[in-house]
C-alpha cells in the first residue's frame, strides 16, 4: 500500500435498504454466504421503518449485520448514503433485499474491479425469477431519441437494431462483457475511491433513477462502467414498490425529471424542456389512473 492510501477493513461493503420484505431479505442474506470470499464482506442493512418483523428478525438471526433503523421511510438513495457513510469496504455494493446472489457473484465483481483500475462501476447479469435477463442491468443513458423509440414501440419491433434498441441494448449478447452507460441499482458495485470523488447518491431522487445518475457521474469522472456476465443475481423486480403503486409511479417519474434537469435540459431550449416535463408527468398521470382502476376492479371482484 502506498503512503497516504486509505486502509480498508473489508473487500466489499454490501448495502441493503429494506422496507417490508423480511422473508426476501433473509433469503438475500443467506445467499451471500455461498460466496467463498464471504468473510471479507461487510453487511449493512438500513431498515426504512418497516414496522414488521424485519428488524426483530435481523437482530435475532443476523446479529453480525450492521443495522441502521430509520424512524421513517427515508427512501432508497438516503438509506444507501447512510450506510455508505459508515462503510469500511474498499468497494461498495448496492444490493436490493429481493435479490439472490448466485455463488461467487460478489467476489467476481470485486476481482474484476481489482483487475481493471480504469473501471469505476461494475454490474452483474441480473435475472428475473424465470431466468430471463432484466434489461435494466445494462442500459444506455436516457435521451430524447431513445424515448421516441420506446414510446412508438419501435425498440420492441426492432430489438436487434443497435440504434433503435440502444437504451436497453437488446441487440447485444447477454454473455458478452459490455461497456455500458448505466447499471441497475438492484445490484451494482463501485470503488470506494470513485464514490469519494463523485459523491453519494442524489437524495432528490427518492428511488428509481438514482443508479443512472450515479453512473453518469462515474463516466463523467473518466471511469468505465461495465456489465459482466460472469456474475449473476436473481432479482424479484418491485417486491416492495408494488405495495405502493401510486407512490412508486410518482417516485419513478420524479427520478426521470431530476435526471433530465441535471444532465440533459442544458442541451435544449426552455420551451422544449417544458414539453418534456409535461410529457413525463402526463405519463405519470396515465399510469396512476390505470393503477387506480385496476385496484377498483380487483376490489370489486373480491366482493
Amino acid at each position: 500500500m502506498s503512503a497516504g492510501e486509505k486502509a480498508y477493513q473489508f473487500n466489499v461493503s454490501i448495502v441493503i435498504v429494506n422496507w417490508k420484505t423480511p422473508l426476501l431479505l433473509a433469503r438475500c442474506l443467506d445467499s451471500l454466504k455461498e460466496d467463498p470470499q464471504y468473510d471479507t464482506f461487510e453487511l449493512i442493512v438500513v431498515d426504512n421503518n418497516s414496522g414488521d418483523e424485519s428488524v426483530p428478525m435481523l437482530k435475532e438471526k443476523y446479529p453480525f449485520v450492521r443495522l441502521i433503523e430509520n424512524k421513517d421511510n427515508a427512501g432508497f438513495s438516503r438509506g444507501c448514503n447512510q450506510a455508505i457513510e459508515i462503510a469500511g469496504g474498499r468497494n461498495v455494493l448496492l444490493l436490493n433485499p429481493d435479490s439472490v446472489s448466485v455463488k461467487d457473484a460478489v467476489s467476481t465483481m470485486f476481482k474484476y474491479l481489482d483487475d481493471h483500475p480504469e473501471v469505476g462501476a461494475v454490474g452483474p447479469r441480473v435475472l428475473n425469477p424465470d431466468g430471463s435477463l432484466q434489461l435494466a442491468c445494462r442500459r444506455a443513458f436516457p435521451s430524447v431519441q431513445a424515448s421516441f423509440f420506446r414510446l412508438t414501440y419501435l425498440s420492441k419491433l426492432f430489438p436487434n437494431h443497435p440504434a433503435v434498441s440502444r437504451y436497453n441494448m437488446t441487440f447485444a449478447d447477454p454473455d458478452q462483457f459490455l461497456d455500458v452507460d448505466a447499471l441497475s441499482g438492484s445490484c451494482m458495485m463501485l470503488r470506494r475511491q470513485v464514490i469519494d470523488k463523485i459523491g453519494l447518491l442524489d437524495e432528490d431522487i427518492f428511488m428509481f433513477g438514482e443508479d443512472i445518475d450515479w453512473c453518469w457521474r462515474v463516466k463523467e469522472a473518466g471511469y468505465r462502467v461495465m456489465y459482466i456476465p460472469t456474475a449473476s443475481v436473481f432479482h424479484i423486480h418491485g417486491a416492495a414498490s408494488r405495495k405502493r403503486p401510486v407512490g412508486t409511479t410518482i417516485n419513478l417519474h420524479k427520478g426521470m425529471e431530476v435526471f433530465y434537469r441535471k444532465h440533459l435540459a442544458k442541451n435544449y431550449w426552455a420551451p422544449f424542456n417544458f414539453l418534456v416535463y409535461a410529457a413525463i408527468w402526463m405519463r405519470a398521470a396515465i399510469f396512476i389512473v390505470v393503477n387506480v382502476l385496476k385496484g377498483m376492479l380487483i376490489k370489486e371482484r373480491s366482493l
